[in-house]
């Protein structure tokens, strides 16, 4: 038994004591060897780091709201320009979105989307509207229909409204030389894309003849300022490059509101009634589809 527990004791493992080094043992420095001011100016410059990333964290998160936010704004225009059967305008569109919106931008940023795509986002008459691309317009020729060609009265008579409006029927003969049809009118005012705006201040209250705002889309013209001026007439070959000396194409315009030497329909009707001159009212039946414009007598 002796000899037993003496080998116990001598096989035993050896046991270790922990012995703590200077600065271990130095209250004035911490476990990781730095002084308390440089622990606290790394504690500074973590906490600075971390604020920096938690403000580039929030500015991002804003960036993707607001983002977010204006594609749906996108999403909105589009979708009532889409569903719209005719032109909006920018008060329509911007009655859709809550608040003041900066509807010119988002319709311009709207547009540039549509570039170069199969349809595009145009402004005809100071409206906007879907319009299929110019270069794929041959795709739907097979689906339209075509009534009538306008006559070569017609188109001139057009022509001289556009550019001379507002204008009366004698103004009209006057500039083309010839005497106008009644049914030349009638075609125009039936196609929509002129109007009668009112009467002249002058003896029998002329009616006054403009355009509309359907001469402006079906042309694709923003603003009756759009049609070419005499360059690009002379450029386009529609006028002879040998025109008399001082011809000049006018600028067109289209004020909404009468001018000074016009009267309203019912004022001028009334006053005309109560003189016993009166021209004839415009009508839409279709009395003749020929040019039966013929020249004014000599002396007329």
């Amino acid at each position: 038994m002796h000899d037993k527990d003496t080998w116990d004791t001598h096989m035993a493992p050896p046991r270790l004591t922990l012995v703590k080094t200077g600065h271990e043992t130095d209250p004035g420095r911490p476990d990781d060897g730095r002084t308390e001011a440089e622990r606290a100016e790394a504690e500074a410059q973590a906490a600075a780091v971390v604020a920096v990333a938690e403000r580039e964290a929030d500015k991002a998160r804003i960036a993707e709201l607001v983002a977010g936010e204006r594609r749906q704004k996108l999403r909105i225009l589009e979708a009532a320009l889409f569903a719209a059967s005719e032109p909006l305008d920018e008060a329509r569109l911007a009655a859709h979105l809550a608040g003041e919106e900066a509807i010119g931008e988002l319709l311009a940023e709207l547009q540039g989307q549509y570039a170069g795509r199969g349809v595009s986002l145009v402004r005809v008459a100071g409206k906007w509207a879907f319009r299929t691309a110019d270069d794929l317009s041959y795709l739907l020729e097979r689906y339209q229909s075509v009534e009538r060609r306008l006559s070569k009265a017609a188109l001139e008579t057009l022509a001289i409204i556009a550019y001379h409006q507002p204008v009366t029927r004698a103004e009209v003969e006057e500039i083309r030389g010839v005497s106008t049809s009644a049914g030349t009118l009638d075609i125009l005012l039936e196609t929509g894309w002129v109007r009668p705006r009112g009467r002249r201040r002058a003896p029998g209250r002329p009616v006054t003849y403009g355009t509309t705002e359907a001469f402006l889309e079906h042309f694709g013209l923003d603003s009756i300022r759009d049609l070419p001026g005499l360059a690009e007439l002379k450029g386009a070959g529609l006028l002879d490059s040998n025109l008399p000396p001082g011809f000049t194409v006018p600028e067109p315009t289209d004020v909404a509101a009468l001018m000074p030497d016009e009267l309203p329909l019912d004022a001028g009707d009334e006053e005309a009634a109560e003189e016993g001159a009166t021209e004839p009212e415009p009508t839409l039946d279709l009395l003749d589809t020929d040019d039966n414009d013929k020249p004014e007598p000599s002396g007329a």
